[in-house]
């Protein structure tokens, strides 16, 4: 039983043209929202799931890249103030960003996650970093397209790391955090490093963030070098830190079940989402994870 889960590239250019945009419009990606590009001169268009908790997440993106703007850092900048609703689905409009000059790197999320950790508390409020907030809705979306021992697992493995997430001690002071500190969320334009994918914004603990590449390094082969540059540039590196094991596993665990959404009818995620599980359930940290 899928319900909206069945949000597919068809289902999104339908309501892409509903919402009077062109719907042959280039895809750029698709997950929880579909993103559009459309042409040269126009905002990027993101599509999002019709989902009460995306909707609000939707608007406190805005909030969030209005905030920044004001703040000086460098983010993408919403097209439109608001938030259009089409047949329960959030559609937003993004500033269409220079080309990138070139790939970016570690070192370039490093500089700008310091900028977002020296910000303080926005003038609205921002939630904590629910980072198994979304378990519940991946596997709902899943459905019957994965096996229902490993929903059970990932379910039982959500509950007891929440628990024990909220018994950790933090070295580094709360505040901001941009919530999935990855290089694919920077592009580097002719004026530097701009961050983008604001939905993940909370109030938490700044280790967050660099579990993130912790994470990146260890599962999906960030070499090295790059590893090294972002700890160097930021400062620290987490993997001192006596919780940063707990906070990783907790991540592993949304990372997988944020793969289960994507298994219907894709046989490569299905492939993903069965590495994934079955290196979790063998407690086996050295399996090399791929980015879907």
């Amino acid at each position: 039983m899928l319900g909206d889960e069945a949000f597919t590239e068809d289902r999104a250019r339908v309501l892409l043209g509903a919402a009077g945009e062109d719907a042959g419009a280039p895809l750029l990606s698709l997950g929880e929202n579909a993103v559009f590009g459309g042409p040269d001169s126009g905002p990027v268009v993101r599509v999002g799931r019709a989902d009460p908790e995306l909707v609000v997440r939707a608007e406190r993106e805005l909030r969030v890249a209005n905030w920044l703007s004001a703040r000086g850092v460098p983010a993408v900048r919403a097209a439109r103030p608001d938030v259009r609703l089409v047949e329960g689905h959030p559609v937003t409009y993004w500033e269409r960003l220079p080309d990138p000059v070139r790939a970016p790197g570690a070192a370039d999320l490093a500089e700008l996650i310091l900028q977002v950790h020296a910000l303080p508390e926005p003038p609205f409020p921002l939630p904590p970093r629910e980072l198994l907030g979304g378990v519940e809705r991946w596997l709902r979306i899943a459905g019957d397209a994965i096996p229902p021992e490993d929903a059970a697992y990932l379910r039982a493995r959500r509950d007891d790391f929440a628990t024990a997430v909220k018994e950790l001690a933090p070295v580094l002071p709360g505040g901001p955090i941009h919530g999935d500190a990855l290089p694919r969320n920077v592009r580097v334009g002719p004026d530097g490093p701009v961050l983008v994918d604001l939905e993940t914004f909370a109030s938490d603990m700044r280790e967050h963030d660099l579990v993130v590449m912790a994470l990146s390094h260890d599962r999906y082969g960030v070499p090295d070098t790059e590893y090294a540059a972002f700890t160097g540039t930021y400062g620290w590196d987490v993997r001192e830190w006596e919780g940063c094991a707990l906070l990783r596993g907790a991540r592993e665990t949304a990372s997988c079940a944020w793969v289960a959404q994507r298994v219907p009818g894709n046989p490569a995620a299905a492939r993903e989402f069965a590495r994934r599980v079955g290196s979790l359930r063998e407690g086996d940290t050295s399996v090399r994870w791929y980015p879907f």
